[in-house]
Parts: C-alpha cells; sequence; structure tokens
C-alpha cells in the first residue's frame, strides 16, 4: 500500500541538525522508505519555521483593528492553513466587526514581510526536500498563502529553486481543507494524487491531504516543538 505508515501519522520526531533548543530535543522525523510518485511540501510551519513569526505579524496587525487581545494563538494555529483573507473574513464574524479583508490582509502580509528575515528553515525537511529535487523526484510546494508572500519566502529560505511546481491559495477557488491545492499541485507534476506523499503541520492540510486520497506525513507544529524542548 502507498505511505504505509505515513498516514495522518506523527512519529518519532529527532529534527536532526537543528540548533539546539530551537526545535523539540529527542524527537526524529520517520521520512517513509518507500518511493511516491510525487512529494508535496506545505510551506509554512513545515519547510520554513514561520508560524510564530505570522502570528506575531496577526497581533500586530489586528492591534490597529482592536483585535490584538481576542486572537488566542489556540484559535491561530487552529486556522493553520487558511488563506489570508479567509481567516480576517472569520475574524470579523467571530467578533462582530466590519473589517475590509482586502486591506486587513495585505497589512498583514507587509508585516509578515518586514519579519521574514528572522525565519528560519526547518532543515531535515529541507534536506529531505534537497535530495528528492538532487534523486530527480518530483517535489512540489501547496501553501495556503498567496502567491507573492509564498514566493518572497522560499526565495529567502533559499528553497525555492528545489520546487518546479509551487501552488499557492491565489491558484484555487476552495482552499484546504479542501483538496483543491493538492490535486493541482499533483496535476502539474503529472502524477497519480493516490501517489503522492504530503508534508503538513495542520490539521486542515491533512484533513486536505486525505481528501485528495493522498499519503500525509506530518510535521511537529511549532508548539509542539517548544513542549518537546520543554520536557
Amino acid at each position: 500500500m502507498p505511505g504505509d505508515g505515513a498516514r495522518g501519522a506523527r512519529g518519532d520526531f529527532k529534527l536532526a541538525g537543528d540548533e539546539p533548543g530551537r526545535f523539540s530535543r529527542g524527537m526524529d522525523i520517520q521520512f517513509p522508505k518507500r518511493d511516491y510518485e510525487g512529494y508535496i511540501f506545505d510551506c509554512d510551519g513545515t519547510l520554513i519555521d514561520s508560524m510564530p513569526v505570522h502570528y506575531r505579524a496577526w497581533l500586530e496587525t489586528l492591534q490597529a483593528h482592536g483585535l490584538a487581545n481576542r486572537f488566542s494563538e489556540d484559535e491561530f494555529y487552529a486556522l493553520g492553513g487558511v488563506p489570508t483573507v479567509k481567516l480576517v473574513r472569520i475574524l470579523g464574524e467571530r467578533h462582530h466587526l466590519e473589517l475590509d479583508p482586502e486591506r486587513v490582509a495585505a497589512e498583514k502580509e507587509a508585516a509578515y514581510l518586514r519579519l521574514l528575515s528572522e525565519v528560519p528553515v526547518i532543515e531535515p525537511v529541507a534536506a529531505f526536500a534537497r535530495r528528492l529535487a538532487a534523486e530527480g523526484g518530483k517535489v512540489a510546494v501547496a501553501s495556503g498563502g498567496s502567491r507573492h508572500v509564498v514566493e518572497r519566502a522560499l526565495q529567502a529560505a533559499g528553497l525555492r529553486e528545489l520546487f518546479p511546481v509551487v501552488v499557492t491559495a491565489d491558484d484555487v477557488e476552495h482552499g484546504k481543507p479542501a483538496p483543491d491545492m493538492f490535486l493541482l499541485a499533483a496535476e502539474k507534476l503529472g502524477v497519480n494524487p493516490a501517489g503522492c506523499l504530503v508534508l503538513e503541520d495542520a490539521v486542515l492540510g491533512r484533513q486536505a491531504a486525505e481528501a485528495a486520497g493522498m499519503d500525509c506525513l506530518m510535521i511537529p507544529c511549532a508548539r509542539e516543538r517548544r513542549a518537546g524542548a520543554r520536557g
């Protein structure tokens, strides 16, 4: 069966090669030993450790709109993978505020880009992608971010050249947890969706991979890595 041991699983993670204490100690990402037709990587929280910086950018932006103390870290991580404009709409509905989704999303993305130099690569995942690319594997990125932000982030991390296919929220009508991004990535790679492995850190991303009929390897999110480091 494709992806034995990979579907929806979090292994015993050890982020080998990371700076001591930056990620979880005593954790090991068990990358599958079998080959897949295609490998589709999420960006934020999977290839790059950007989620804490995204949260800071959200708080900075929302402070001007009276929401800085009403957007918890739990809420932020629960909405991981949701496109920025849609997330603004969700916050406006939840807090009964009239927000301009396009304007607030633009402010948030600008705040994040100002902080981009602080975002480190998640080296074990990036090393896996580099090895696959060097061996001729078919690799893609599928991210809920907007294209100009995702492209800038991959360039800043030195990873953009690895991925001939990059799919973003700008390319599909329905973002995660809908399967559209992953199905489009598989189509662009020229592979069967059932033969793909998705690497993700967010629940919505895992749901999208499952809806696409793909195996999914879950990468521990930033909060899990911090908890492991404290343990």
